[in-house]
């Protein structure tokens, strides 16, 4: 079934994150406006939130359509970008996760919303230390990783939420349950917007079931997809084969890695990525 997924997302990536809803065989509404994102929230069966090039329409929008979708019990990926280094985004990500815990105080749900709360290390890290400070939307290399799994949980646990940190491991958890991720390729950091597009198609996912193991799913959906990018490209005769001055073999140009990727993402099956699936489980017994 084809679900309607609004989301509410910084220009740069708009086009790649509406093409991936597109190749998830869903239908993406990138509305904005304060005036009008309460009826679009209303029809739709997720809600992504992307911080990032944030403007006071697009934060006032987000706050409407966050309390829509609340209200109404619907799926919410927040995508944490630069937080770590905009004092701004930060108090606003506490103003919007604040709201959680109030309609959790005044009503008690059965069938919850599930809010999944994505983003880098620095970004995480951010969100669980007020006092760290980051440059940039970029990852923080120097950071540790047991550290950050241990803020993951923590978030988790005090927002009620599920988290998922991106990385050369992704970490995704709802506080008990830690799943590490490894799909992917490094290409997949050297083009704007695969972050976004990650929150957009998990939005995909949990539309269709609210779970952990949909954003297990979803993350190993998405590095599944570039890889088998990667591999289209690497395989490909003609202007995708070349030799640079350094002898750099057969390297992948940026421009047809995202074209190869959008290509992807429109062509895997997510019925049928068991097999692909590099997922392992926290302290997970035989």
């Amino acid at each position: 079934m084809s679900e309607l997924i609004h989301c509410i997302t910084n220009p740069i990536s708009m086009m790649q994150c509406a093409n991936a809803v597109l190749g998830m065989g869903d239908r993406p509404i990138m509305a904005e406006h304060p005036l009008e994102v309460k009826e679009i929230t209303n029809t739709a069966s997720a809600l992504l939130i992307n911080l990032g090039n944030i403007s006071d329409s697009r934060m006032e929008a987000m706050r409407i359509s966050f309390e829509t979708a609340l209200l109404k019990e619907l799926p919410i990926v927040i995508d944490m970008v630069g937080i770590a280094c905009s004092p701004l985004r930060r108090e606003f990500a506490y103003e919007l996760l604040g709201k959680i815990s109030k309609k959790t105080e005044c009503n008690a749900r059965d069938n919850r919303t599930f809010i999944l709360i994505k983003g880098n290390n620095a970004e995480i890290k951010a969100l669980s230390d007020e006092c760290y400070k980051g440059q940039g939307v970029d990852a923080d290399i120097g950071l540790d990783f047991d550290d950050i799994v241990q803020a993951s949980e923590s978030l988790a646990k005090t927002f009620d939420a599920l988290i998922l940190c991106t990385g050369e491991k992704d970490i995704v958890t709802d506080g008990k349950n830690t799943a590490f991720v490894s799909n992917g390729t490094p290409m997949m950091s050297q083009i704007t917007g695969t972050g976004c597009m990650l929150g957009a198609i998990c939005a995909c996912f949990l539309a269709k079931e609210k779970s952990l193991s949909s954003v297990i799913r979803a993350t190993s959906f998405f590095g599944i997809a570039g890889e088998e990018a990667s591999d289209r490209l690497q395989n490909r005769p003609g202007e995708y084969r070349f030799k640079n001055l350094a002898d750099d073999y057969n390297k992948i140009g940026n421009g047809s890695f995202l074209i190869s990727l959008l290509d992807a993402i429109s062509l895997t099956d997510a019925t049928a990525i068991d097999k692909k699936m590099k997922v392992e489980y926290k302290n997970k017994k035989n």
